[in-house]
């Protein structure tokens, strides 16, 4: 299905290899028997969590984004820290990290890839219930205010532009059926 649209890799080089992300250079052959040069970005995969509260508000976390030069609010989120790590527990990890809460209850709303045409990398989007308050331990060159709002509230960022990372747009869109149930 679909073969007339798949690219073979012919070869493959490394161009860098960083903390994060890994820059690859790869020749492939095309449907129609051409050659064509794919540059893309190996990343380790990330997990994301929506926490809600009883009283239906959600936790957010507003950070300055470097390579955009702008603070957002997001879920907390982050990358996978090894090859084959549970996506869940990460999105606990992140959790506890960035917010100092933890969920006694969780439920994956989707997978997302990011940015198809030249990285990939997937996030894990869960939705956590049955939160409890604890003090948070942020990495040591993370900076993170924790933000409480009503659900409604981040929905109409979401539609009026404010609230602009990819992540937490689909994770508060997924959500909102369930949390209306």
């Amino acid at each position: 299905m679909y073969e007339d649209l798949v690219e073979v890799k012919c070869s493959s080089e490394n161009i860098f290899d960083g903390t994060l992300l890994h820059v690859r250079r790869d020749v492939v052959r095309l449907p129609n028997g051409k050659e064509s040069v794919r540059e893309w970005i190996h990343h380790p995969g990330a997990a994301a969590v929506l926490p809600v509260l009883p009283n239906g508000n959600v936790i957010l976390v507003r950070q300055f984004r470097y390579p955009i030069g702008k603070v957002t609010l997001e879920v907390p989120a982050g990358k996978l820290d090894m090859v084959g790590e549970d996506p869940l527990h990460c999105a606990r990890r992140e959790l506890s990290e960035e917010t100092g809460y933890t969920a006694e209850s969780y439920d994956k709303l989707t997978v997302i890839a990011t940015t198809v045409g030249f990285s990939n990398e997937y996030i894990h989007l869960y939705l956590a219930r049955e939160l409890s308050v604890g003090a948070q331990h942020t990495d040591e060159d993370e900076f993170v205010n924790v933000v409480q709002m009503p659900f409604s509230d981040a929905l109409a960022m979401v539609k009026s532009g404010e609230i602009i990372d990819s992540k937490t747009i689909i994770s508060l869109m997924m959500a909102e059926e369930r949390l209306r149930s």
